[in-house]
């Protein structure tokens, strides 16, 4: 019911939003200040005070000092309490002009006409020192509608005394889904143990080259016959103990890999704190290597951005500070001091990023910019994501829990993401 409520909640600021767009093209204050010789960039950021204090006033001061005349109000705000707040000042006109936002509501944003094209502001090389994918996940229309900022991409961890066990070699691990469900195999085989376990979610369709909605996000477009054919391999992996027979969420998953019912576990780094304190043991005996990839050949990512409102009074100004803090020097230095990864292609050079001591947590880092190269960000795109989610999560479960036909369960999945795509 909240997630709804959000939904709607979302959905009726945008409409205010759209109104708000048309009738406006901003407001004269960005004028004045420029009449005046100075411009104040108001910045939004997502969670990060007061962690990271010293390092943007550090940032920031750098910057004022090199654009003369420029000043920065740096404002941070929780998660759960940005995209409401951002919505509702684009409607009255109080926009700040670089914000902090995921890629979901970056581009549900740029949709609406709510944020800066940023083509006539990006050289070709600008565009073209960020990861394609993770770059044109904000790309609509063939439009850059946001800077990709600090990112991140799940990794396989392994096993090694189940998988050596079971006559594999750990280091020469499998390269696509179809060799990890080999593996997985021998290991139930050799070992009893299962191979992994999953959260039954829309985002397995991605992965296999299957897409959520249509192109312009008016109806439902997963039931395929492709999208049938994997979800019946997902059920014989079931049967087979190749995946285990449940909808488990990510403390389930640490449970059945801590207790080494599970062989591999698929995961971001945070994964590796919960397995070091829940089963040192198995903690030691863990590798990380870069994900297997399905059909489509990517991996998810989930990427945090700098969009420009449309309604910015200083865009340029907004955009060339966007591009200061989003470029390779300062992405390195922020993914160290966040643990995070850099999405700009010269910053995985660096031997932070490279260099591996043997430890999981190097293993870790190592293995996820080494999967940067084919990332993309999975989203819906439109205002009730979450809805759209839920609806096929449940056939989902319905289809591997509780015996479900799967195409009647793809049927009615269809049936009801498209009606929520028309309220």
């Amino acid at each position: 019911m909240n997630k709804k409520i959000k939904s709607f909640t979302i959905l009726c600021l945008l409409v205010v939003l759209v109104a708000s767009v048309l009738s406006s093209c901003g407001s004269d204050t960005g004028s004045k200040n420029e009449e005046k010789g100075k411009v104040t960039i108001k910045f939004w950021t997502i969670a990060l005070q007061p962690t990271f204090n010293e390092y943007f006033n550090t940032l920031i001061s750098e910057y004022q000092k090199s654009h003369p005349g420029v000043t920065i109000e740096w404002s941070d705000y929780p998660y759960d309490a940005i995209s409401n707040k951002l919505l509702t000042g684009i409607a009255s006109g109080n926009v700040p002009d670089v914000v902090n936002l995921n890629t979901e509501f970056a581009n549900q944003m740029a949709s609406k006409g709510a944020l800066a094209d940023l083509t006539p502001y990006l050289s070709d090389a600008e565009k073209a020192s960020y990861f394609e994918g993770i770059f044109n996940s904000t790309v609509l229309d063939n439009k850059p509608y946001a800077l990709p900022w600090y990112t991140g991409t799940e990794v396989l961890y392994m096993n090694t005394r189940l998988v050596k066990q079971a006559g594999l070699d750990p280091k020469n691990p499998p390269k696509t889904r179809d060799e990890l469900n080999e593996w997985a195999r021998q290991v139930k085989a050799k070992t009893g143990a299962n191979g992994y376990a999953l959260t039954f979610a829309a985002r397995l369709f991605p992965v296999e080259g299957i897409s959520i909605l249509n192109e312009d996000k008016t109806a439902a477009a997963f039931n395929t016959p492709e999208a049938l054919s994997m979800i019946q391999r997902m059920q014989q992996l079931i049967q087979e103990g190749v995946l285990v027979g449940e909808d488990a969420n990510f403390d389930k998953q640490i449970q059945y890999y801590s207790s080494e019912q599970t062989a591999f576990e698929i995961a971001g780094p945070t994964f590796i704190n919960f397995i070091k304190t829940a089963a040192p043991d198995v903690y030691e005996n863990t590798v990380a290597v870069p994900l297997p990839t399905g059909k489509a050949d990517v991996r998810l990512s989930n990427t945090m951005n700098l969009v420009v409102p449309a309604k910015s009074a200083a865009p340029e100004q907004a955009a060339e500070f966007a591009k200061f803090l989003t470029n390779a020097t300062n992405q390195t230095s922020f993914a160290k001091a966040a643990n995070t990864l850099p999405s700009t292609k010269e910053s995985i050079k660096d031997p932070f990023f490279t260099q591996n001591d043997n430890k999981l947590e190097s293993e870790a880092k190592v293995a996820s910019a080494e999967s940067l190269d084919k990332a993309v960000d999975y989203m819906v795109g439109v205002p009730n994501a979450g809805d759209v989610n839920s609806a096929i999560a449940l056939q989902l479960q319905e289809i591997f829990l509780n015996g479900k036909d799967p195409k009647q369960g793809l049927d009615t999945a269809e049936q009801e993401v498209n009606q929520v795509l028309k309220q």
